[in-house]
């Protein structure tokens, strides 16, 4: 048995709507279950695929904030989640996390805003953030200060593109803190495109593409093979590419 915060999803297809989009979505249309057995799982494919919207799901009926935020963030800006958490049954590890974050890239402002009214009527400011408000640290320094003060031990992380803000250099500070976590008990489930986050060692990538999720190696994924075609043939893929 696993022993992961969340060992698997399943989704009851009759708490679907009939009339709901997530009907169109082939990989949500078609997914039973889902097991996670390893502390990274990646989700890559393309957009549009699927994975967003499930990971979206998961995190909401795991207990965490649709816009993101901790297991104690409660609040909203716009209501735009899917219905899909309705649907999903998480089987979960007899464990309970330290702590726990859902990042989404395109929200985190709104994740900043809230923390700035949490942390201005605490006894100590920001402690737990550096001693800094987020919002006065640019949005890859207030990820990377996310990640220094809030990613521990034992603990659930789900995130969605945490790349989006990040230089490749930081994706590396980002790689290395994910690898070290994974070995002391935190679980990972991450939505990515990037070569570098995905090549950390020993996690488990499932593809969405194809319409159906499998698992494959990481020389597999489209952000590997694409980033490997364009270093190694820049000029004659350019030449191709913008040819008039």
């Amino acid at each position: 048995m696993n022993n992961y915060f969340i060992n698997q999803i399943t989704i009851n297809h009759d708490l679907i709507e009939q009339d709901s989009y997530l009907n169109d979505i082939t990989i949500i249309n078609s997914l039973d279950t889902l097991i996670f057995d390893s502390p990274i799982t990646f989700f890559v494919g393309e957009n549009g695929t699927g994975k967003s919207t499930l990971l979206e799901a998961i995190a909401i009926k795991y207990g965490f904030n649709p816009e993101g935020g901790t297991l104690n963030f409660n609040f909203h800006t716009n209501n735009t989640h899917s219905s899909l958490y309705k649907s999903i049954i998480i089987d979960r590890g007899y464990r309970r996390p330290r702590e726990g974050f859902f990042l989404r890239a395109e929200s985190f402002y709104n994740v900043a805003t809230q923390l700035e009214e949490y942390e201005n009527s605490a006894p100590d400011p920001f402690r737990n953030y550096g001693g800094k408000s987020l919002h006065h640290q640019s949005h890859g320094e207030s990820f990377l200060t996310l990640i220094q003060y809030r990613f521990n031990q034992n603990s659930l992380y789900i995130l969605d593109e945490p790349e989006a803000s990040l230089s490749p250099q930081r994706q590396l500070t980002l790689l290395i803190k994910i690898h070290e976590l994974s070995k002391q008990g935190t679980q990972f489930i991450i939505a990515s495109h990037s070569p570098i986050l995905l090549g950390i060692p020993n996690a488990k990538i499932l593809n969405f593409d194809d319409n159906k999720i499998t698992a494959i190696n990481y020389e597999e994924t489209e952000s590997y093979q694409i980033t490997e075609l364009f270093i190694n043939n820049r000029d004659g893929l350019l030449s191709k590419m913008l040819k008039k």
